[in-house]
């Protein structure tokens, strides 16, 4: 079936104009990509009316209908990379203007006598920049932001920019060589490239943002409110892979830490007191036992860390070091009144007494119970299970 260069156009300007709908839309529901999802809509708005004046491009005098079209096509795609730039903080303002500029200087000077060159080579460079730009952004994330949605992008970007960049390098190469018809099935294939660019890249930028929120939102399930910490699913979701992976080769420590005499703090100065202290409390221990340790609210004062590649030695200092910080630190409730707390901590150890993470935080709880009963403010270690009575011909050795 014959399809001519008009209807491609057509088609082009309706995926751009499906796109930029469809991605307004997103951005009522998601208020934290709002300035980024309004701009990117924008610049497909602006591919659509740029693609819409080059079929009457020369019922203008002179080069001005392929000037504005050429100007109002890059605009559209430097919207598309600030779009995208601003996901990762960057804007490229000032160059966006600079190319416009340089672009609207180039047709001056090109003037009706190299229109044609102008139009067909030249005019491809700054798409070319600009998508490879784009491309360029959406790999700049590190790994904790990359998703699949963001590669694919990346790819169709990058591959517009190969494309319109062999455009201006080999196009007038291949004109010389097979003649004007093969400018024209070129210039039908490009607009065929730019109804697939049209169609998935819009797409697979708000499968991004789709992801990413679903990331917030699950991130949001796994962390306490208060403190900011992971919470009590997190820690066990978590907590047992880390023991799973580390329980054959290196030994894993479990620090189980209760605020002392909490509730007399509740009592005496208020649960808005309470709060600060518990802030407090985890912006303290999250410094002392740093990124390593996987660290999480379990409870009302109740907290627990994971430390891979820690012996019982190592975890005990890092027990001792948060206790020792904290006893010295000074919370502030209402009035400024002064409050000082203390913890306790209970800690066990992997091995043949605690295989599981279960088994590693009972043992820690024993041992917090320990030092509670032993005045609270200090760090006891987890004692291993005595032993099973042995039998011997039926009755139990002692008896």
């Amino acid at each position: 079936m014959h399809v001519d260069l008009i209807t491609i156009y057509l088609l082009a300007i309706g995926t751009l104009l499906a796109s930029c709908g469809m991605t307004l839309w997103e951005r009522r529901t998601h208020p934290r990509r709002k300035r980024e999802l309004g701009t990117l809509a924008a610049g497909y708005a602006t591919l659509a009316v740029g693609c819409a004046t080059v079929p009457i491009r020369h019922d203008l005098p002179g080069v001005t209908g392929s000037a504005l079209s050429n100007l109002v096509i890059v605009t559209g795609y430097l919207l598309i990379l600030r779009g995208v730039a601003v996901m990762n903080g960057r804007q490229y303002r000032a160059l966006s203007v600079g190319i416009l500029l340089g672009l609207a200087l180039a047709w001056v000077i090109a003037g009706t006598r190299r229109e044609v060159p102008m139009w067909n080579y030249v005019s491809a460079i700054p798409i070319a920049a600009a998508c490879g730009m784009a491309s360029r952004e959406l790999l700049r994330s590190d790994g904790a932001k990359r998703a699949q949605a963001k590669d694919i992008a990346a790819v169709v970007s990058g591959g517009h920019a190969l494309f319109y960049a062999a455009r201006a390098c080999i196009l007038p190469w291949v004109a010389t060589s097979f003649g004007p018809g093969m400018l024209s099935a070129i210039a039908k294939f490009t607009v065929y490239e730019g109804v697939l660019y049209s169609v998935i890249l819009p797409m697979t930028l708000l499968r991004l943002v789709r992801d990413e929120a679903h990331g917030e939102l699950l991130k949001e399930s796994r962390t306490d409110y208060l403190t900011g910490l992971g919470n009590r699913r997190w820690f066990f979701e978590e907590g047992a892979r880390i023991v799973r992976i580390n329980e054959a080769s290196r030994p894993v420590a479990l620090l189980a830490l209760d605020l002392d005499n909490f509730k007399t703090i509740n009592d005496r100065y208020g649960h808005d007191a309470g709060d600060e202290v518990l802030k407090s409390f985890a912006r303290i221990a999250n410094d002392v036992l740093g990124p390593e340790a996987m660290f999480a609210r379990i409870g009302g004062e109740e907290f627990a860390a994971v430390l891979p590649d820690h012996d019982r030695v190592r975890a005990k200092a890092m027990g001792e070091a948060v206790a020792a910080r904290f006893a010295q630190t000074i919370s502030h409730g209402a009035g400024g009144v002064e409050i000082r707390a203390t913890v306790s901590i209970g800690l066990a150890q992997s091995g043949a007494e605690a295989a599981t993470l279960t088994d590693l935080l009972a043992a820690a709880d024993r041992a917090l119970y320990s030092a509670k009963s032993l005045g609270g403010n200090r760090v006891e270690l987890a004692q291993s299970a005595p032993p099973p009575p042995m039998a011997l011909d039926g009755v139990a050795c002692g008896s």
